[in-house]
C-alpha cells in the first residue's frame, strides 16, 4: 500500500496597497479659537454698524439709512421674480406705489392702526401680482416684460389719479406708527421687517415649493414631468413677490411721512432691477447690500460732489440721478465680468464666516448665468 503525497500549493501573497496610491481625503478644515476669535469681531462690527452708528447719526441719515433697509426689502421682493422665476418685472414700482398709497390711505383716511395698514397692502401687493402672474402664464420673457411695462405705464397714469387713493398732485399724508414716531425708532422697526422678509425668503427656499421654483426656473417641461405643478409654484411666486413689494412700499410710505405719485416713476423701476441683477440674483445678502448701496448712492455722490458732478458738456448733473447714471455702468461690469453680481464676490467671505477656508477660488460664478441677467 502507497501513499501518494499531494504537492500543496504555494500560498498565494496577497496583493500590498500601494501607500501612495491611496487616496487620503483631506482633513476637515476647523478654525482654530483665534480663528473662530476673528470672525466674531468681524460679525461684532457688521452689527455694530447696523445697529450703533445710526444711533451717533442726525435724523436726516437715519431716515437716509432707513430707505436703504427698505430697498432691501424691495430688492428681495424682485429676486422672487427675477432670480427664481426668471420673469422680469418692468413694473415694479407699481406694486410698491400701490402698497405705499394702500398704507397711507388705511392710516390718513380709515384711520386704521399702522399694522392694520400694513397688512392691507400686503395684501393688495398680493392680489394684483397674482393678477400678472396669471398673464405670466401665457407669456414669458420679452413678452411678460411688456406686459409688466404696460401695467407700470398704467398705474402711473390711472391708478396714481385717484383723487381718494392718493390725494392727488398734493399727495397723501402717511404718519409713523405710535411708539416709532423718531428716525431712530422707526429705523429698527424696518430692520425687523427686513429680518422677518429674509426669514420667510430663506424658509420658503427650503421647502418643496422653493426647490420647485428652481426646477421650473431651470426648465419648466422637466419640472413638470417629476410632478411639480408650474402653474401653482409660480403663481405662488408672484403672491410673494407682491406681498414683499407691498411691504416695502408701506413702509417706504411711512418713513417719509408723505406719499406723493411723482416717485414711482419707470426711473425707479430700472433702478430696481439694476439694483437686484447687481446685488446678485438668488443671494439674499448680495440683493440686500445692491439695494442699499442703490439708496444710498445718491447720499454719497452728494458728499463727494457738493452740488452734483459736472460733466464736460452736459450740465451739473443732480445727485438724484446718480443711481440710474451710475446704475447701467455697474449693470454692464456685472454682466460681462461677474454674472454673480455681488454676491458672487462676498461668497468667500461668507463661506470664511461659516467656519471655512478664505479663498477666492471656487466662487461658483456658474450658478448664475448671463441669460438671468437679461433684464
Amino acid at each position: 500500500m502507497s501513499l501518494e503525497i499531494q504537492p500543496q500549493a504555494a500560498p498565494v501573497a496577497e496583493p500590498v496597497a500601494d501607500p501612495i496610491a491611496v487616496e487620503v481625503a483631506p482633513p476637515l478644515f476647523r478654525p482654530s479659537v483665534a480663528g473662530w476669535l476673528a470672525r466674531g469681531v468681524v460679525m461684532a462690527a457688521v452689527a455694530a454698524v447696523v445697529f450703533l452708528v445710526p444711533t451717533v447719526r442726525g435724523n436726516v441719515e437715519v431716515h437716509i439709512y432707513t430707505q436703504a433697509v427698505i430697498y432691501a426689502i424691495i430688492g428681495l421682493s424682485l429676486n422672487v421674480l427675477l432670480g427664481y422665476t426668471g420673469q422680469i418685472s418692468l413694473g415694479h414700482q407699481a406694486f410698491v406705489g400701490i402698497g405705499a398709497f394702500t398704507s397711507a390711505y388705511m392710516v390718513t383716511v380709515q384711520g386704521q392702526p399702522f399694522l392694520a395698514a400694513i397688512g392691507m397692502a400686503m395684501v393688495v401687493g398680493g392680489i394684483q401680482a397674482l393678477v400678472l402672474g396669471a398673464v405670466s402664464l401665457r407669456v414669458t420673457g420679452l413678452y411678460f416684460a411688456l406686459v409688466t411695462l404696460a401695467y407700470g405705464t398704467m398705474a402711473e397714469e390711472s391708478l396714481f389719479n385717484i383723487q381718494n387713493l392718493t390725494g392727488g398732485s398734493a399727495g397723501q399724508p402717511a404718519p409713523k406708527p405710535m411708539w416709532f414716531t423718531t428716525d431712530l425708532r422707526y429705523y429698527y422697526l424696518c430692520l425687523f421687517f427686513l429680518a422677518a422678509v429674509v426669514w420667510v425668503d430663506w424658509r420658503l427656499m427650503k421647502t418643496k415649493g422653493g426647490r420647485a421654483l428652481a426646477a421650473v426656473r431651470e426648465n419648466p417641461r422637466v419640472a413638470a414631468t417629476f410632478g411639480a405643478d408650474v402653474k401653482v409654484y409660480t403663481l405662488m411666486a408672484f403672491v410673494v413677490a407682491g406681498v414683499f413689494a407691498g411691504l416695502g412700499g408701506a413702509l417706504l410710505a411711512h418713513n417719509d411721512t408723505f406719499v406723493v405719485r411723482d416717485l414711482f416713476n419707470f426711473q425707479l423701476a430700472l433702478v430696481f432691477v439694476i439694483m437686484t441683477v447687481v446685488g446678485g440674483l438668488r443671494n439674499r445678502t448680495g440683493v440686500v447690500i445692491g439695494s442699499a448701496f442703490f439708496s444710498l448712492v445718491g447720499y454719497f455722490f452728494d458728499k463727494l460732489f457738493s452740488g452734483g458732478l459736472s460733466v464736460p458738456g452736459i450740465k451739473v448733473l443732480p445727485k438724484e440721478y446718480a443711481p440710474i447714471v451710475i446704475g447701467p455702468m455697474l449693470l454692464l461690469f456685472t454682466l460681462t465680468r461677474h454674472p454673480g453680481g455681488m454676491g458672487q464676490q462676498i461668497r468667500p467671505i461668507q463661506r470664511w464666516l461659516r467656519g471655512g477656508r478664505f479663498s477666492f477660488k471656487d466662487t461658483h460664478d456658474a450658478e448664475v448665468r448671463v441669460s438671468d441677467a437679461r433684464a
